[in-house]
């Protein structure tokens, strides 16, 4: 007897389910950790390369604008040439760019292959969403995308606690070297255990189509609100994590790279928290959960304006919790609410997301010089409440 079309979802307990979820897991994982590795950084470079705290943040920033930029392009070739391909492609780019960033002493050549390297991996984030969305079946849809969001998290963590420990042993061209070689693994068990595409339907290109999709998205009052949320609450959590490192590393903490790099364990709590947030949807309803999350990242950033270490480490450790669930739910609403061209939607969600964090992580840093550690949490603080406020209408 032949199968009915929604047998052929990946359904959640399945074997499939699993090998898809650790692909996807994995995926995540080393995206976040090619592009965030620099992050513990950054005092490092701005010290060798004798350029201030906000030029340093470039070299983050412009990876994230670029990937930003990039992923309506790519998610529209998707649409075209499948999904694995051209995430295996993307990754393995990007790995290789990663490995080459270690080899150069120059501060602008090291800000065009970061550049590249953002460029390479924006064939992979918005065609994770997509290939979650068309493959995994809608009660499976919730847990396996706080799955793939917990790899990127894990990335984050161990991308920027290795680039701080490899750069003690090596200085900073270790660091990105490690990671590099890193990313490859991580390609490697993505080809070996990701299924092929079941529920892809190629679609051929046409320009008047991808501007008709885009616009489409954009008509779409609950994605304009979910492309917002992405660019405040991402734009926020970067801006954060990126001078907070400069601030411990100044009197009167005082903090070695390698200890900064271990405060990125805070990142544990995010694994946990985008994984179990999916589960609470079902209960409480997008909205709460959102809400639920923004107000945990706030009550964070406010024990971050404390002058003692405990108290930063705990304010870390709740804007992770709450910005890795509220992530992961927004995300999920994502391709839940877009009927057709999802790797579209969630081109644009990521590019939102990415420009917020390519956008105020990098003016952060003017207002950190200008005006010191507490109005730059005042203005982080403020983009968290708005997002909040938006997601009330989730």
């Amino acid at each position: 007897m032949a199968s009915n079309a929604s047998d052929t979802h990946l359904t959640r307990g399945s074997a499939a389910y699993r090998r898809a979820t650790l692909a996807l897991f994995c995926a995540g994982f080393a995206t976040f950790a090619l592009l965030y590795c620099v992050q513990p950084l950054l005092p490092l470079l701005a010290a060798h390369f004798r350029v201030s705290a906000a030029s340093s943040s470039l070299v983050l920033s412009l990876s994230t604008l670029s990937l930003a930029l990039c992923l309506l392009l790519a998610g529209a070739l998707s649409e075209s040439w499948g999904r694995k391909a051209v995430m295996a492609a993307a990754l393995g780019l990007a790995s290789l760019l990663g490995i080459a960033c270690a080899l150069v002493d120059s501060w602008q050549v090291l800000l065009i292959l970061r550049t590249l390297l953002g460029l390479a991996l924006s064939g992979l984030p918005a065609l994770a969403m997509a290939y979650v969305g068309e493959e995994f079946d809608p009660d499976s849809l919730p847990a396996a995308m706080g799955l793939y969001i917990s790899g990127t998290a894990l990335g984050g963590l161990l991308g920027r606690l290795l680039a701080g420990l490899l750069s003690d042993l090596g200085g900073w061209p270790l660091a990105l070297g490690g990671i590099g070689l890193l990313g490859l693994l991580a390609l490697g068990l993505f080809l070996w255990w990701l299924p092929p595409s079941r529920h892809f339907k190629a679609h051929p290109l046409s320009l008047s189509g991808l501007l008709g999709n885009f616009s489409g998205h954009l008509a779409n009052p609950e994605l304009r609100g979910l492309f917002l949320m992405a660019f405040l609450l991402m734009g926020g959590f970067v801006a954060l994590f990126n001078y907070i490192g400069f601030r411990l590393a100044a009197p009167p903490f005082g903090l070695s790279n390698s200890l900064i790099g271990l405060l990125f364990l805070v990142y544990l709590v995010g694994i946990f928290s985008a994984g179990w947030s999916g589960r609470l949807v079902p209960r409480l309803g997008a909205r709460r959960v959102v809400q639920g999350g923004v107000g945990t990242i706030v009550i964070g950033a406010g024990l971050c304006a404390l002058p003692l270490l405990v108290t930063s480490v705990v304010g870390l450790a709740l804007v992770t919790l709450g910005f890795f669930a509220a992530h992961a739910v927004a995300s999920g609403q994502v391709g839940q609410r877009a009927k057709e061209a999802k790797a579209q939607a969630s081109a644009l969600y990521l590019c939102a997301y990415y420009l917020g964090s390519s956008l105020v992580g990098y003016a952060g840093g003017y207002v950190w010089e200008h005006a010191g550690w507490l109005p730059l949490l005042a203005v982080l603080v403020s983009l968290f409440l708005l997002a909040g406020w938006r997601a009330r209408k989730l």
